[in-house]
């Protein structure tokens, strides 16, 4: 597997973290990350906590996590024709 970027600020690299996706220029893992704004972090809380972090870079994570979600499921979100009779 070779390194892989995805949009301007993440990264698949196998020789950093297991491979792991990772915020571009750090050991950070962006699941990590996005757990902790799930848990209730705040952003500010989170460039705290990891201040080799952009609010840029995680504001990215966010928009491209959201959009997989929405790709994931949108197939799900389609109706029934019967839910129209």
């Amino acid at each position: 597997m070779s390194k892989v970027e995805i949009g301007n600020y993440l990264v698949i690299d196998p020789e950093i973290c297991h491979g792991q996706m990772t915020f571009k220029g750090t050991r950070v893992p962006v699941d990590t990350v996005l757990t902790f704004l799930a848990k209730g972090y705040s952003v500010d809380q989170l460039l705290r906590s990891w201040p080799e972090l952009t609010r840029p870079a995680l504001e990215e994570a966010i928009f491209l996590a959201s959009q997989s979600l929405q790709v994931r499921y949108a197939a799900q979100r389609e109706v029934p024709v019967e839910t129209l009779l």
